[in-house]
């Protein structure tokens, strides 16, 4: 039974939008392929995004600023993420959005090595995020529309780990270039264009458009159409996020706590390794057990990590913390967006997708600014212990988010 909402009672076992297709490496074709995109493309930007806070504190910028900018593209980006999703749930179409947006990214990525001021940074990192805003919502729509409600959990779990090999991929490279040519940053930039330019082609060549047939009527599409359940889904992301700011800040904690410039990389290696091997099987637990009481899981976790990088002040300890850090990320990202999924009729994923992802971006800006002040102002351990306080006041929110009756008929 279907509520006003747009909500059933129970998931059906397969959409009315999902094709029954040959199968690779067990996935649908569309979920294989776009995260192959990912691997390709987070290869290239976590070369640069691994040696960005060395880079910037090179040319004179401060922690400050260093989270300024990181904040701004964030959240200015955030709106497209929207903007886009609400798009392609209008026009029916995913696959335009998901290659404007890779396609600034392969062209933005060698572009950083022309930089000599935080300011050129701050331009193209706003630049290189307004296409990851164009390509975010329809990108995991399409994901959610190539899958069946009863994997949701599994194949966004897929994806996250394919996103977090290229983060372990381009770590590594980075990590190459570095120890033959130490602080040599332009040559990992001009390198880090490649594999950009690879995802590119993965989506042109192998992806498959999802979105309705020709002649199909668009949705008319409002805010009011979500439920009050999605809404305060949101509001707790929201809450959580104001205390996640830029992982930035942890590469610079590292640095401080005196992990070498040339095993920085390795570290944030680390921390996607561990994300790797485990965002497949707890997107499965998480389809079994329920999201909601593993996004609580990671919510508590993120909470310990961040308290652990206020206190630390040994190597070791930091990189164990980044180990942790990789299992949160695996119970959380894609497992969130796999309930906002779940929490929605696959004609409007689209639009929720994308008010998700411009919740997390536009809490970026005020958690960066935060961060950036009290690590500069307060102390080193300051902008961590602001962060685990946040993670736990999300956990209680999820706390009574578990407990949310539903309605009569739903």
């Amino acid at each position: 039974m279907r509520t006003a909402k747009g909500l059933s009672s129970k998931p059906e076992k397969m959409d009315s939008g999902v094709r029954e297709e040959k199968k690779i490496a067990g996935l649908e074709r569309n979920v294989f392929f776009a995260g192959l995109t990912s691997f390709l493309t987070d290869t290239s930007t976590k070369m640069i995004y691994c040696i960005m806070p060395l880079f910037l504190l090179s040319i004179g910028a401060s922690k400050t600023q260093l989270s300024l900018i990181e904040g701004i593209a964030e959240s200015t980006a955030a709106i497209l993420k929207a903007l886009s999703g609400f798009w392609c749930d209008r026009i029916g179409r995913n696959k335009p959005f998901m290659l404007a947006g890779y396609a600034v990214t392969a062209v933005i990525s060698p572009l950083y090595s022309l930089a000599r001021t935080p300011l050129n940074v701050l331009l193209m990192r706003f630049i290189e995020r307004v296409g990851k805003g164009i390509r975010t919502a329809p990108r995991d729509s399409l994901i959610a529309g190539s899958s069946r409600c009863v994997v949701t959990g599994k194949n966004f779990g897929f994806h996250k780990a394919m996103d977090n090999c290229g983060a372990l991929a381009g770590p590594l490279l980075a990590f190459f270039i570095l120890s033959r040519a130490p602080s040599e940053y332009t040559r990992v930039f001009l390198f880090s264009g490649i594999p950009a330019f690879l995802g590119v082609m993965t989506i042109l060549f192998f992806i498959r458009e999802t979105g309705r047939c020709p002649g199909m009527p668009a949705p008319r599409i409002s805010l009011r159409d979500f439920s009050p359940k999605f809404y305060a889904f949101l509001g707790i992301v929201f809450v959580f996020s104001l205390g996640n700011s830029t992982d930035a800040l942890l590469l610079v904690r590292a640095s401080e706590v005196g992990v070498a410039n040339a095993m920085i990389p390795f570290a944030y290696l680390v921390f996607n390794a561990v994300s790797v091997l485990f965002a497949v099987p707890l997107g499965m637990l998480s389809d079994r057990i329920g999201k909601e009481r593993l996004i609580l899981s990671g919510f508590l976790l993120y909470a310990f990590v961040y308290f652990g990088f206020g206190a630390a002040s040994l190597k070791l300890a930091i990189f164990l913390l980044f180990a942790l850090y990789g299992l949160y990320s695996a119970a959380t990202d894609g497992v969130q967006k796999a309930l906002v999924s779940d929490l929605v009729d696959k004609e409007r994923r689209g639009t929720a997708l994308g008010l998700y992802n411009t919740v997390l971006g536009l809490a970026l800006l005020p958690a960066s600014l935060v961060a950036g002040h009290l690590y500069d102002r307060v102390s080193s351990g300051a902008p961590f212990y602001f962060g685990a306080s946040m993670a736990l006041l999300a956990a209680l929110l999820m706390v009574f988010f578990l407990r949310w009756k539903k309605p009569r008929g739903e």
